[in-house]
């Protein structure tokens, strides 16, 4: 029976769906997240009387004909784009980006790879890398001897020395903007590296191209909702239960017919 495996691929996509909300929810904390959504398509349609087909000898045209559908299919797990809200830390190297832009950084195979987590910290060398130890780019010191430092809504970088009243300029962040970011591939410890979807990047000065500006001592929470995310769960129970009773209903009319003498 169809019906069967229907019901199949109704219960794998509703599992898929549970699979994402849970992953948001336990990122609901995680520094610049974007909530993801689960998307499906209905799959192939067999066609038992195409539409617009003749029915009879005098002409007659089938106006909507029999398709039969033959499930759901996973097409897309895309994330949202939105502006998390703004959590003040009182850190001199957290950075959040207001807007859409995000940070270029340098991954250990050479590669760039691009975050929206502002959580920025030295290293040994006094370079500004992320939590993870990877440099930021460009390439910015602070020297051992810096009192504090200051970062402009431009991205621009200045540190302060006892015995100066001048700040010093050290150099100056850029953001990076797609065409698609939602093409974007994500690897994990809240980055992204570029995809042939995604578009090439495009590095310009905050506060140009409509990439937004960076705001010191603050970060980006999460865009999970939670009280959203509780409501698709229950959603997506209660449809992987129905389809189960699909599963079920076909498996006791299979029963009935074998049983029939």
């Amino acid at each position: 029976m169809r019906s069967l495996k229907i019901a199949a691929t109704g219960m794998s996509a509703q599992q898929m769906r549970v699979d994402t909300i849970a992953n948001n929810l336990s990122n609901m904390n995680t520094t610049g997240y974007k909530a993801r959504r689960a998307e499906f398509a209905d799959l192939h349609y067999q066609q038992l009387a195409r539409p617009g087909s003749i029915n009879a000898a005098d002409g007659t045209v089938l106006p909507t004909g029999i398709q039969l559908g033959l499930g759901v299919r996973p097409s897309a797990i895309s994330f949202d784009l939105k502006q998390g809200s703004l959590e003040m830390t009182g850190n001199d190297l957290d950075v959040a980006i207001e807007g859409r832009g995000y940070l270029e950084v340098t991954l250990p195979s050479g590669e760039s790879g691009y975050t929206r987590d502002g959580s920025l910290k030295l290293n040994a060398d006094g370079a500004i890398v992320t939590s993870d130890g990877y440099p930021v780019v460009p390439d910015i010191a602070v020297p051992a001897d810096a009192r504090s430092v200051s970062i402009n809504a431009d991205g621009e970088i200045y540190a302060y020395f006892r015995g100066q009243v001048a700040a010093q300029l050290l150099g100056q962040f850029s953001l990076v903007g797609f065409a698609n970011p939602k093409g974007l591939e994500a690897i994990g410890s809240n980055l992204f590296i570029e995809t042939e979807a995604s578009g090439q990047p495009n590095a310009t000065t905050p506060g140009l191209d409509g990439l937004g500006t960076l705001r010191q001592g603050f970060l980006e929470d999460s865009s999970v909702d939670a009280v959203a995310e509780i409501t698709q769960l229950i959603e997506a129970q209660r449809g992987y239960e129905l389809n189960a009773k699909v599963l079920t209903a076909a498996d006791q009319m299979l029963a009935a017919t074998t049983q029939i003498r």
